[in-house]
């Protein structure tokens, strides 16, 4: 039976308290997670601390961009086990996992490790009061330990998206990794080993939120920031915690994003960005389409081209060829996509497409999947059109004009992402400038560059990461002032 340990100053860790890691396909177990209690994370924070004050906080910065490419590279090189643990623990199909989740998981310490080295900070000369002068100039410091809280949706791009930036600006920091999701970032601790990163710098910690490694993070006074990607209720709990100690937080929380189709959009293009957005990877991203309106010259005809896409999305396997759609995360998260299946036939949804779980063969039948789903006809204050839901679903509505696409899109408590179809490209310039997102795609879905900002609006999310966003969260910028 694998195990899957706790990382601690470059040492596995057992505990002895352990639970089960299943895989989500057909809900066998892969091995046993070792959860960390209080003495575990305050160990890893220990030793976060004393790396940080340490070697690493000594590091120059060309020897720490030298070591964090070679972190990358030997991902990379390993990558078929880091693709194997990431398919065991999602049941993501392999395209997926392989054009996405590892590439740019080892990516973001290559591209954030440039970026530390490459961007200037500021300086301005003055002239006292007596006449002189006086040089002014910017430092950037670590902001010193940081708690990670990671998704289990994508385990080591979204691990790696904060440990990337967090490492290259000098901070140490303690990842806890989603109990759903244990395998990539405890492999990555290998990696770190292998490549000579001082012990502490990276750290990991198994468990759960309340009363467990989650909350034992959070809630430590020897982190000096916090970052976290997940639902919004999480992300209020980490923030009450933060505010003891008065401590920064980098938040990326829940999302009701909007899809706007336009009459004159590339209609093909549109339907396979709209299949994309709804339906990659289970429904399970937050930038993913739960909302999708359509203007009416196109309404009828577009719901029956999305509906026959759906229904094209083969469930299977990782491995499997042409497998186009795998199973949720979990059989809890499974029982609550369903629920929203339910609650949309009651609230008089019509249901184009899908709506239930389907019928899977063998070992198969015990996985956590459902089917993708299409929805029409119901109200705005529905609860599947209210609320996330994470799952291969969308409702579809028709709009008539671009005002109220805009009003439909904006009318709703989050704030995260849309993608806009149309032809025009003065409209496309004025819907993004008006839809309350963090991000709008025009004509794309899922299309980074990790050089700009990103980040939720309203109750998606606080702060900006990407680019040097991402350098302003992870260090203290310091003034010098030097008279001459």
């Amino acid at each position: 039976m694998k195990q899957f340990l706790n990382f601690i100053g470059g040492e596995f860790v057992a505990t002895g308290r352990t639970f089960d890691n299943r895989a989500p396909v057909d809900d066998r177990v892969l091995g046993q997670v070792h959860e960390a209690g209080a003495a575990e994370v305050d160990a890893a924070v220990r030793a976060a601390r004393a790396a940080l004050d340490g070697e690493w906080g000594r590091m120059p910065v060309a020897r720490r961009v030298e070591l964090l490419h070679a972190v990358a590279d030997e991902i990379n090189r390993r990558f078929d086990d880091f693709l194997q643990a990431e398919m065991a623990d999602t049941g993501k199909p392999h395209a997926l996992a392989s054009h996405v989740d590892i590439p740019r998981g080892a990516a973001n310490f290559k591209v954030f490790a440039d970026m530390v080295k490459n961007v200037p900070t500021e300086s301005f000369e003055m002239t006292t009061p007596d006449g002189g002068q006086a040089l002014n100039y910017a430092l950037r410091s670590p902001v010193g330990v940081i708690g990670v809280v990671c998704p289990w949706n994508l385990p080591l791009l979204l691990m790696t998206w904060k440990v990337g930036p967090a490492l290259a600006c000098g901070n140490t920091v303690v990842v806890k990794p989603s109990e759903e999701t244990p395998a990539t970032a405890t492999l990555l601790g290998e990696v770190m080993n292998a490549v000579g990163i001082p012990p502490g710098v990276y750290n990991v910690v198994h468990g759960f939120g309340p009363g467990s490694a989650g909350e034992y993070l959070t809630r430590h006074a020897g982190v000096n920031a916090i970052t976290f990607t997940g639902e919004t209720r999480t992300g209020e709990a980490i923030m009450a915690a933060a505010a003891q100690g008065v401590r920064p937080v980098s938040f990326e929380l829940g999302g009701k994003n909007a899809g706007i189709v336009f009459a004159d959009a590339d209609f093909e293009q549109a339907v396979a960005g709209i299949t994309r957005s709804a339906f990659e990877n289970c429904g399970q991203v937050c930038l993913g389409t739960e909302r999708v309106y359509v203007e009416r010259p196109i309404f009828e005809r577009f719901v029956s081209a999305l509906k026959a896409k759906a229904e094209a999305l083969k469930p299977g396997p990782s491995e499997d060829p042409g497998v186009g759609i795998g199973p949720l995360i979990s059989r809890e998260h499974q029982q609550k996509v369903l629920g929203y299946y339910d609650k949309a036939v009651k609230d008089g949804a019509t249901v184009v497409t899908g709506g239930g779980v389907p019928k899977m063969a063998g070992a198969l039948a015990e996985g956590h999947w459902v089917q993708p789903t299409i929805w029409t006809g119901l109200p705005e204050s529905a609860a599947v059109i209210r609320e996330e839901i994470f799952g291969p679903c969308c409702h579809i509505a028709p709009f008539d004009s671009e005002d109220e696409a805009i009003a439909l899109a904006n009318a709703t408590d989050y704030g995260l992402a849309t993608t806009v179809w149309t032809r025009d490209l003065g409209r496309a310039h004025r819907v993004a400038r008006r839809v309350e997102v963090g991000i709008c795609w025009i004509n794309s879905w899922f299309l980074r560059d990790l050089r700009t900002p990103f980040g939720g609006a309203k109750a998606s999310g606080i702060g900006r990461e990407g680019g040097v966003h991402s350098l302003e969260f992870y260090t203290e910028l310091r003034n010098v002032c030097v008279k001459l």
